[in-house]
């Protein structure tokens, strides 16, 4: 039997986002790697989808929750104390992209960026302080992105940039806060990679092709998938990368090295 690349035996995971996309394919490589996942989400019906698949592998756990509403992300950090206090890896890969230009952006899509910030944050905070009081150490990777780094002119997205580049520097703080106590943060930051989140402002039907269109953008000359991401989530997890912290990774096919 081949030996695996990872090894995530007795390691429990908390994927915020991990009902689909990038933040399913990390809890994915976890749990058959042998740890288990606590996977997050928003729709019952995507995480219990998701609840299923990943039970074929090995161990999960699922929370339903609204990250946009402040009761309910409380009740997943109680959740995450009272049941998975014994967790010593955390994701953060919840995300909302809906390009607008900065002229007609409204509080509202303003709010749906640094609503997710702020419990990204708390639930951080909460996984943090179990992983101190348990003594044992742990890792947390945020995924963030390139559009923190670069605006692009085909895709305006002032509100989700600014956002983004608060995780990454939340990513550098944290990194130097935890460090003593053998806590490890880290963020990737991808480019365009092939996830469900684009069907929040592209009909479903036309997904595919309008990212296929993005191909040449990178300089690998292909968008990215959630596998990409998730193989560089799961090093920057393992003890592989046990001397890397407060560190933003681009995994963007080539994009912050320059343009074709």
């Amino acid at each position: 039997m081949a030996s695996r690349v990872q090894d995530f035996s007795g390691r429990k995971l908390i994927v915020v986002g991990g009902s689909s996309g990038m933040g399913y394919a990390v809890a994915e490589q976890v749990v058959t790697a042998g740890g288990t996942a606590v996977i997050i989400g928003r729709d019952q019906r995507k995480l219990d989808d998701a609840t299923s698949a990943l039970a074929q592998k090995g161990d999960v756990f699922a929370i339903q929750a609204d990250l946009a509403d402040d009761a309910s992300v409380e009740v997943v950090r109680s959740e995450l104390t009272s049941a998975h206090a014994d967790a010593t890896l955390l994701v953060n890969s919840a995300g909302v992209f809906a390009p607008k230009p900065f002229l007609e952006h409204s509080a509202e899509d303003y709010d749906r960026q640094f609503v997710l910030n702020r419990a990204t944050f708390f639930i951080t905070q909460t996984v943090a302080a179990n992983m101190v009081a348990a003594g044992r150490g742990g890792a947390i990777v945020n995924i963030g992105s390139m559009w923190a780094h670069q605006a692009v002119a085909a895709t305006p997205s002032s509100a989700y940039s600014m956002a983004k580049a608060g995780l990454h520097s939340l990513t550098q703080n944290l990194g130097l806060e935890l460090a003593n106590h053998g806590i490890r943060v880290n963020a990737v930051a991808p480019a365009v990679v092939r996830t469900p989140i684009y069907e929040g402002f592209i009909p479903r039907d036309e997904v595919d092709a309008a990212i296929t269109g993005f191909n040449s953008f990178h300089p690998i000359g292909r968008v990215g998938t959630a596998k990409d991401i998730a193989d560089v989530v799961t090093f920057l997890l393992s003890e592989k990368a046990g001397w890397v912290t407060g560190a933003v990774w681009n995994a963007d096919g080539g994009v912050m090295a320059g343009r074709n």
